[in-house]
């Protein structure tokens, strides 16, 4: 619902920033005040068309923020997608409308277009009068309306519907990727075969480039490595080419050394003990340098060999992934379309029988569900014709235009059916669909008939009523305010009146005021109490001069008002 509504520049306000409560919230004031304005302010925060006249005089911009309270998966939804910030149930709408034509709109502080403000408010509000932002205007809702209004009966049907139409959908993806053009498959099924052909007579190995690469490094480098190899053997066991002694000769002269002092000094033992196994380890050092000398010749074919099985396995990663991983992972990915697309035809047979099972299937589905909404639709026209009777329209027709289409190609998930709400307001007029309703008031009244019946279906939180007392007194004003309460206690309502017979239904009543200090014109708006809601109400009654009388007729109407509500 919407909870606060904070205006800025517009027409004749400066500066307003108005609570708005649950239930009945009336609207009244002298002609001019700026009833209107408010309903100006509220279409141009939801994203409907401004004109920069409604900027007030003398000012750059116009600012216009309204915060609602809402319980709505759909919004939820549209605020995750386009990444914009959720606040546990609570949204904020913003426009700015400047001189040079500029508008700035937000959602929750983010910037978004007008039209994204449009398809929130649209889920958030309803406007019904001489300002059009209708749900009910547009045809595509009006089933789902009927269906709501059917309750179980139809919600029953349509699930098991649904439920078939998922698979149904299901089946038409799979033909329609198997449905491609066939030369453009032949070729696919060519290419396939060449990219398996050719990774598969590769015979990879995992890990192959990795084992190659090192193996090739050590080839490219066997001379140096021979050099190192001889060089090392030597220092260690034959000594320089100078006449030194080898390392181990050293080693094992030390060793001779310590052995011939160890009777003098027993703590040279451990020592000599540890040379000693350096001098085993060096003599095995020795010979594994000494078996590689002898063993190692430099093969160039070898080398030749690994330089062209690389070469190989990088043009396979070039072509078909960056690892050796990636392109046995293609051959896999190719081998399994290769086969689905072999496979394709006998897969297109079989998915063609279980889609002609499933549309008769899907077919008796569909008239069963449009069977229970002609019987929903024919207690929908009944209540909502007695309901205009109700609200003095006496001569008025509702009906529910109803229509099944039997060709299969056109299941939806409205199955077969389309709907569209008709009236005429006059005897001997033709129905005709509600957004060729001429008459502001007329609409209103209309739009509060459905409302009114469908007050327990309807998912648009909050609803304005504006110009709904036109042409209207007595009696059927009486009627309009009771079912203005009614809906009331499941939806929020704002309704503009000039009508007694309305504002002493109210559950908060707000007063526009409009003055003048002189050199500008303000208009405000104040939440009037009981005393302050007895005199307006009087006002309406009898004009500027409130009498005794008029204030004993208001009186009695705020009390027969709150009977109504209790036995209600």
């Amino acid at each position: 619902m919407l909870t606060q509504l904070d205006i800025q520049n517009i027409a004749l306000i400066d500066r307003l920033n108005l609570e708005i409560g649950q239930g009945l919230n009336v609207l009244t004031g002298e002609t001019g005040a700026g009833k209107s304005i408010l309903i100006d302010s509220i279409n141009a925060v939801l994203g409907e068309r401004v004109s920069r006249d409604l900027i007030r005089t003398g000012k750059d911009k116009a600012i216009i923020e309204a915060v609602f309270q809402y319980e709505n998966a759909g919004i939820d939804r549209i605020l995750e997608e386009t990444g914009i910030d959720r606040d546990e149930g609570n949204i904020i709408l913003s426009r700015e409308i400047s001189l040079s034509g500029k508008n700035t709109c937000r959602i929750n502080g983010r910037l978004v277009n007008v039209s994204m403000l449009k398809q929130i408010g649209e889920l958030l509000l309803d406007i019904h009068g001489q300002h059009d932002n209708q749900s009910l205007l547009k045809t595509e809702t009006h089933i789902d309306l009927l269906d709501a209004f059917g309750g179980k009966a139809i919600e029953k049907v349509k699930t098991e519907y649904l439920e078939l139409y998922a698979q149904y959908k299901n089946i038409k993806s799979k033909l329609h990727s198997l449905a491609g053009d066939k030369g453009e498959m032949a070729r696919r099924m060519d290419m396939l075969n060449f990219q398996i052909d050719e990774i598969k007579n590769a015979r990879l190995k995992k890990g192959e480039d990795e084992s190659l690469t090192a193996k090739r490094q050590v080839l490219a480098n066997s001379e140096k490595i021979m050099n190192s190899i001889v060089s090392a053997y030597e220092l260690l066991n034959e000594g320089s080419d100078t006449g030194g002694k080898s390392v181990l000769y050293n080693s094992n002269k030390a060793l001779q050394e310590l052995a011939s002092v160890l009777k003098y000094d027993p703590e040279l033992n451990s020592i000599s003990e540890k040379l000693e196994s350096v001098i085993y380890q060096l003599e095995d050092i020795c010979e594994e340098l000494r078996s590689r000398r002898e063993a190692d010749e430099y093969n160039p074919d070898e080398l030749m060999s690994i330089d062209e099985r690389l070469d190989i396995i990088t043009r396979l990663k070039r072509k078909y992934g960056s690892t050796l991983e990636d392109v046995m992972d293609f051959l896999d990915r190719s081998r399994r379309e290769y086969e689905e697309l072999l496979q394709s035809e006998s897969l297109a047979e079989e998915l063609n029988k279980q889609l002609a099972s499933l549309s008769q299937k899907l077919y008796e589905s569909a008239e069963k569900l449009n069977t229970e909404r002609e019987k929903a639709a024919v207690v929908l026209e009944k209540n909502i014709t007695a309901e205009l009777e109700n609200l003095e329209m006496k001569n008025s027709s509702f009906k529910v235009e109803l229509s099944f289409n039997k060709d299969e190609k056109y299941f939806s998930k409205n199955g077969l059916n389309s709907a569209e709400f008709l009236i005429s307001s006059n005897a001997g007029e033709p129905l005709k669909p509600l957004s060729r309703i001429a008459s502001g008031g007329e609409m209103s009244r209309i739009m509060l008939a459905i409302k009114t019946i469908l007050a327990n279906v309807d998912a648009i939180p909050t609803l304005i009523f504006d110009e709904i007392d036109t042409g209207i007194s007595g009696k059927a004003a009486q009627k309009v305010g009771e079912r203005l309460s009614y809906i009331s206690r499941t939806h929020q309502v704002l309704c503009v009146t000039h009508l007694s017979q309305l504002a002493c239904m109210a559950d908060n009543h707000l007063y526009i005021e409009k003055n003048s200090d002189g050199e500008n014109t303000y208009t405000t708006v104040r939440k009037l109490d009981h005393k302050g809601r007895v005199q307006e109400i009087a006002r309406i009654i009898g004009g500027s001069d409130i009498t005794a009388l008029a204030l004993k007729h208001s009186e009695e109407l705020i009390e027969a008002a709150g009977l109504f509500k209790k036995k209600s």
